[in-house]
């Protein structure tokens, strides 16, 4: 069977976790929640780290299963472990520390990426004969990386991998990753309370709350879910959309997307001419109008129809919906303003979003 499937629970003190999904052997699926909610509980749980009641399969094989009283050890279920702090051996260099990975690979696997492949890779050729204490906590994530990938594991498990680095180095990392997992085709269950590596990374999102499951599904469905603040403490609505890469304008250093046959304008994004390109808006960077404006610094006007209008209770807000050629986008406005513009589901209406509140996916 060509999913993870995994059913735990437990009680830590007064923690409980209590949590059951299933995703693909393919591409990237985030479990997204604040911190405490039992994400990385759940990855110690599937690498065998630490044990709870339940059972864990893994493409059709069975890594616990209570039932059979069945529990393979860590070092039998060919996971592949990225921690927050990268945990190389201090006492070998970074060769070394990837020659172990490469070491641990199933024997009868054969091709893939040597020690010297990878290391080029992750550019971190140069590198290769310095031990860890010499390295930037980047380099050190590469070589965690490299380390962990070079096992050749069934799944990828990704804890926080990337928090505490400069967002530069953010940027470059996750998109060196993105290019080996596409290369290398490896199954990846990555652990994050950061909105901007979900939309950078999630093929499918898992959201936590206090030891369960709050909502599974594509990232573009669950951006739109208003009710998720109270529950995570941190969520905020939004959209996921994909534009398609036009061109470069040099003069003004500015990139040209399509979206839905109109014209989106970014800065700095890192895509080919021709390239699709997934793009975070949030709800409140967003504002709408019911005539095109003109003499405005904003360059980014979609032309839409609202398809629906979702008021906040409690508050003064409300949420609608404008959709924009099929494309969905999000816009916070107050109630004052939904009666003021007189909107209704079918009004036409003009999305005003500023360039800077853009997700890139790197």
């Amino acid at each position: 069977m060509d999913a993870v499937n995994v059913a735990v629970s437990g009680s830590r003190g007064r923690f409980h976790l209590d949590m059951a999904f299933e995703v693909p052997t393919n591409g990237v699926s985030v479990l997204f929640g604040p911190s405490g909610c039992g994400k990385t509980t759940i990855l110690r749980c599937i690498a065998g780290l630490e044990r709870m009641s339940g059972h864990v399969v893994v493409a059709g094989q069975s890594w616990q299963d209570d039932r059979r009283g069945l529990f393979l050890p860590p070092h039998l279920r060919q996971a592949g472990y990225v921690f927050q702090e990268a945990s190389l051996f201090a006492h070998l260099n970074v060769r070394q520390n990837l020659e172990f990975g490469y070491k641990r690979r199933s024997a009868s696997l054969t091709g893939g990426p040597s020690v010297d492949e990878m290391a080029g890779m992750l550019g971190i050729a140069h590198l290769v004969g310095r031990s860890p204490h010499n390295l930037s906590g980047g380099e050190r994530q590469r070589v965690a990386i490299g380390r962990a990938l070079l096992s050749a594991p069934r799944l990828l498990l990704m804890d926080e991998p990337f928090t505490g680095l400069d967002r530069q180095i953010k940027k470059e990392i996750i998109a060196l990753f993105l290019h080996l997992r596409g290369r290398l085709a490896i199954p990846t269950l990555y652990v994050t309370h950061d909105m901007a590596e979900v939309a950078a990374l999630a093929d499918e999102m898992i959201v936590m709350a206090d030891g369960r499951k709050i909502i599974q599904g594509p990232p573009s469905r669950v951006f739109e879910r208003v009710d998720l603040q109270s529950a995570t403490g941190r969520f905020e609505a939004g959209t996921l959309v994909v534009a398609r890469m036009l061109e470069r304008d040099i003069r003004y250093d500015l990139t040209r997307l399509e979206l839905s046959g109109q014209d989106l304008f970014l800065t700095g994004v890192e895509a080919e001419i021709g390239e699709d390109v997934r793009l975070r808006i949030r709800a409140r960077d967003v504002s709408l109008a019911t005539e095109r404006p003109t003499g405005i610094s904003i360059r980014n006007i979609l032309t839409g129809v609202i398809a629906e209008i979702l008021v906040e209770p409690d508050t003064a807000f409300a949420e609608t919906v404008v959709d924009i050629g099929g494309s969905r986008i999000r816009a916070r406005i107050t109630r004052m303003a939904v009666d003021e513009l007189g909107l209704s589901i079918g009004s036409r209406v003009f999305a005003l979003i500023k360039s800077v509140s853009f997700d890139r996916r790197v």
